[in-house]
């Protein structure tokens, strides 16, 4: 039976995505910061999911420590603030896979072993996953500027190299998918 460790610090999240992969027949450790994911990590983990922004950390700082306890686990960086520059530097310090938020299940685990399949999830046509729409990614990545900022406009307007006004015509334009 395979062994894993989900690090994020939304508990909620946390224990969804273990119940989730317990159903499939995982064995799931959860844990909420990076001391105590280091404190647990062990090479009997075939797998580590870890979050992106843990509080005020970056799971970044995490991947060669896990890798260095866990050398054979799959490192799979799950997200909310995905983009192009952490998902090189994740991968570029050790982890497997990058994924953004909200993830389904059958994705992640592909991530943790792409020969795992989902029976819940079959596909017997070769349909694609759903990814998230690119209106939804520009938002969130939107919304991670405006946080960086502490909700200036005009700051964040100038981090993303945008003139003020064409990002609130943008913040205006919520998307409506989730």
């Amino acid at each position: 039976m395979r062994r894993g460790l989900v690090v994020d610090d939304d508990e909620t999240f946390a224990r969804t995505l273990s119940r989730a992969l317990q159903r499939r027949g995982l064995l799931v450790d959860v844990v909420h910061d990076g001391p105590a994911a280091l404190a647990v990590a062990s090479p009997g983990f075939d797998f580590i999911l870890l979050d992106l922004r843990l509080g005020q950390n970056s799971g970044l700082s995490l991947i060669e420590q896990l890798r260095d306890a866990a050398p054979n686990a799959r490192i799979v960086l799950l997200t909310g603030f995905a983009s192009i520059a952490t998902a090189v530097e994740a991968i570029k310090r050790g982890a497997d896979d990058y994924l953004a938020k909200p993830a389904n299940v059958a994705a992640i685990l592909k991530a943790i072993d792409p020969d795992m399949s989902d029976p819940d999830m079959q596909n017997d046509d070769d349909t694609p996953t759903q990814m998230l729409p690119f209106d939804r990614i520009a938002w969130e990545h939107i919304q991670q500027a405006l946080r960086e900022c502490q909700g200036n406009v005009s700051a964040a307007a100038r981090l993303l190299g945008m003139h003020r006004r064409t990002l609130q015509r943008r913040l205006a334009k919520r998307p409506t998918t989730p």
